[in-house]
Order: structure tokens, then sequence, then C-alpha cells
């Protein structure tokens, strides 16, 4: 039960932390442009800059990418623990 406590929408995480990619809970169209992006499970990301408002921009395989709220809502990580 554990794991399940760190499960988190993107948009929760804070600006320095980094996460591993759980599920996408989304439409099949936006499912499809977030994996065309790089966001499948499993995939570990770190969180550049969410300032609590607006897009946040994220880095996935060495790749920044600006974001929606709304889209990062969507998308299911697990915080990584020190």
């Amino acid at each position: 039960m554990q794991a399940t406590q760190n499960i988190i929408s993107l948009a929760d995480l804070k600006t320095g932390e980094s996460a591993t990619i759980n599920n996408l809970k989304a439409g099949r169209n936006i499912n499809a442009r977030l994996s065309t992006l790089g966001f499948t499970p499993g995939v570990l990301i770190f969180m550049t800059h969410n300032y609590g408002h607006g897009p946040i921009v994220v880095t996935v395989r060495d790749t920044r990418i600006a974001l929606g709220r709304g889209e990062a809502q969507m998308i299911f990580v697990n915080r990584e623990r020190e």
C-alpha cells in the first residue's frame, strides 16, 4: 500500500523533484500526443518549473517540454523518495 501513497498527478510535483511515470488518464488523442512526446509508463521525469499556476516545464528523456496544467493533471507519477 505504501507505493500507492506516492502516486500523484504531475501537476502536484514540485520544482526540482523527480518521479517515474505511472500512467496516463486522458482521452485517446491526448494519450497518443503525450506518448509521442515521451510520456510513457516507467520513464523518469524531472520537474524543471512548477510555480503552482500556469504551464509547467518538465524534462523527459533529456528534452524540456512545456505542458498545460490540465494536461499535467492527467499524468500520474510515482514520486521519487531519497
